[in-house]
């Protein structure tokens, strides 16, 4: 479905099958000499032909069109080699581009799971099963040539002047675009509507994920914003009373996390397996490996940040990362 926004300013519903966000907004922005195309889709034949029917509706010339991917996730970035054209510029912060070019190897996805397997995660139960995780299937065939943007950096759309603003959190190299006239922020998995973007320690770089992301929440926050498109679900015109919501859900799972770990000290895996969770399975046991995986990875960044805030200690053992409060 593509619809109009704003004057030049199109969403394109890309369906996202079997996956729990269900749809990833791609926005399209019409110029006069260039277009550009915000996030893409996961690289699977129904991202792709949702995506290339909703550029076709709006007549686009992919050769004039440049595309900006607003961090590495396969579902915004798996189809940007399938629409790239050869005159395209492809915008991306330098950490998440790195990132992006790392997953095309094998490596990369061994190192995450024995990363995650030093937190508890039972990697030796699932070891085949592992590569159905969607970042690793639906990534891009090749990479394209990218062009790295950082905070400030201006990108020219017609008659719209975006800004690029750094919001790292939800990966290391997560990307906004904000256009002051218009008051518009486009906000990628940075803010969602009804959901939370899923922070974790899957990823080398930061070192408290969850607190770079609840300063990014803050840089938002004192900006003037009056239309915010995210990369899924609704638009929102309240940035700042979600902004509220969204830092009252982590200071309340944090909590959460603390009165889990009262009970002894715990893999993030355990402690993931006993935290509440919006999720329709009755017990820890039946969510899928997919979630088990997201789950896991987010309640680290919780324990990390605890960590920083000096709440809680970080044990070794045996090769295994156990937490426990300090008293």
């Amino acid at each position: 479905m593509v619809e109009e926004i704003l004057s030049n300013i199109y969403k394109i519903e890309v369906p996202l099958p079997g996956n729990p966000l269900k749809v990833l907004n791609s926005y399209f922005v019409k110029g006069g000499k260039r277009n550009l195309l915000i996030d893409t889709g996961f690289n699977r034949v129904e991202c792709r032909e949702a995506l290339l029917n909703g550029l076709g509706t709006l007549g686009t010339d992919l050769e004039r069109t440049d595309i900006f991917i607003t961090h590495m996730h396969a579902d915004h970035s798996g189809l940007v080699s399938a629409v790239a054209g050869e005159k395209s510029v492809v915008y991306c912060s330098e950490v998440d581009a790195q990132r992006i070019k790392w997953s095309q190897s094998p490596a990369y996805w061994a190192e995450n799971r024995a990363h995650a397997a030093s937190y508890g995660f039972p990697l030796e139960e699932y070891s085949k099963d592992m590569l159905r995780l969607p970042g690793q299937k639906y990534s891009p065939d090749k990479v394209p040539a990218f062009t790295t943007v950082k905070e400030n950096d201006l990108i020219e759309v017609g008659a719209y002047r975006f800004i690029c603003v750094e919001t790292p959190g939800h990966t290391p190299g997560h990307l906004c675009l904000y256009e002051p006239e218009c008051r518009i922020f486009i906000s990628g998995d940075h803010i969602l509507e009804d959901i939370t973007p899923n922070i974790t320690m899957f990823y080398k770089g930061l070192a408290d994920p969850l607190g770079e992301y609840l300063k990014s929440l803050d840089k938002v926050d004192k900006m003037d914003v009056g239309l915010v498109l995210p990369g899924h679900r609704g638009i929102m015109r309240d940035v700042h009373r979600r902004i509220e919501e969204l830092k009252k859900h982590y200071e309340n799972r944090l909590g959460e996390v603390l009165d889990v770990l009262n009970e002894g000290m715990m893999s993030a895996y355990q402690v993931a397996g006993r935290i509440t969770w919006d999720l329709n399975y009755s017990s820890w046991e039946e969510f899928p490996l997919e979630q088990k995986w997201f789950a896991t990875g987010e309640t680290m960044s919780h324990l990390e940040h605890l960590r920083h805030l000096d709440k809680v200690r970080k044990l070794w053992n045996n090769n295994k990362v156990f937490y426990e409060p300090r008293i």
